[in-house]
């Protein structure tokens, strides 16, 4: 976004401001229109969609790809750990509680695992990236689906809260044992371990723009509000990441800005993209773009 502001604004002398607070609130101030626009990792849930268009209807455009990743802080465990969604989801339902777990070992055969406490670090505040892991485990785990479910702000039974990817990055950094989760850009840029996560074709692939557009390759299908997850992925796409996931625009339909939001959506998923890649995200894939531009077209219609 702050790249999108700085260029768009030079070659159309129009000022875009934007504040980063987190999924949850992108979703509260489009919702109550106290901005022009709210941007959000995790579609409207149908509720939302209600609540949203009950002050004129809002479009949600997907105008960015990218990943989530966990990431720890274990003193003696190997860098690149394999983990998968059974052994994240039972870390986080709090029956996996200690690093030297058969179920990590069992994926890690002759890594040297100490025998120290798991503390999951989580989103407190309503964020993307918590919509793209638990989306991500309620599809892996029938029992994770059932006790904490897919959303923005979710009920972890365990585990330490704390605020933004900044939040998250810092508690994890200060707790040996500690795992969290943060955006992929984020990751990229810090220093914490990353580990390897199973993808549904039993392979490990390295998070980054590579295998999110692999993920983004998989899945063809966009809803009937633009929205698209990338959580179920088939088990012939070895190279994708297993937790990738779009972020999307949110825009009135009716709006004083129109000509203006319409300009710098249509920027965003085209000449917008080439930034992409040097930050981790991966460029939309066409058919999105297509349906992207159709929905463009609604905006002030």
């Amino acid at each position: 976004m702050s790249k999108w502001q700085s260029d768009f604004s030079s070659k159309s002398e129009i000022t875009v401001t934007y504040g980063a607070i987190g999924s949850g609130g992108g979703i509260e101030q489009i919702t109550s229109r106290t901005v022009d626009f709210g941007a959000s990792d995790a579609p409207l849930t149908e509720e939302q969609f209600e609540e949203a268009n009950s002050q004129g209807e809002v479009e949600q455009i997907p105008w960015a790809l990218s990943g989530t990743v966990p990431a720890y802080n274990v003193k003696g465990a190997p860098k690149n750990l394999k983990l998968n969604g059974e052994v994240l989801a039972g870390i986080y339902l709090g029956t996996i509680t200690s690093w030297d777990d058969p179920a990590i070992a069992k994926l890690n055969p002759g890594a040297q695992l100490p025998s120290t406490k798991v503390t999951p670090v989580y989103r407190s505040d309503g964020s993307g990236d918590t919509y793209a892991f638990t989306n991500y485990l309620s599809t892996v785990s029938p029992e994770f689906e059932s006790k904490v479910g897919t959303a923005t702000q979710v009920k972890f039974p365990t585990g330490v809260g704390a605020e933004k990817n900044d939040g998250v990055a810092a508690a994890i950094g200060q707790t040996d044992g500690a795992i969290g989760y943060v955006g992929l850009a984020y990751a990229a840029s810090s220093e914490l371990s990353v580990p390897l996560v199973e993808n549904s074709a039993g392979a490990f692939p390295e998070p980054g723009v590579e295998s999110v557009e692999a993920a983004a390759a998989a899945v063809e299908g966009i809803g009937p509000n633009n929205e698209i997850s990338l959580a179920e992925l088939p088990s012939t796409a070895a190279g994708a990441y297993p937790i990738s996931t779009y972020t999307y625009v949110i825009v009135p339909l009716e709006t004083e800005k129109a000509a203006e939001m319409k300009k710098f959506i249509e920027y965003a998923i085209t000449e917008g993209q080439s930034y992409g890649p040097d930050l981790e995200f991966a460029p939309l894939p066409k058919q999105v773009v297509a349906a992207d531009k159709k929905a463009i077209a609604k905006i002030g219609g």
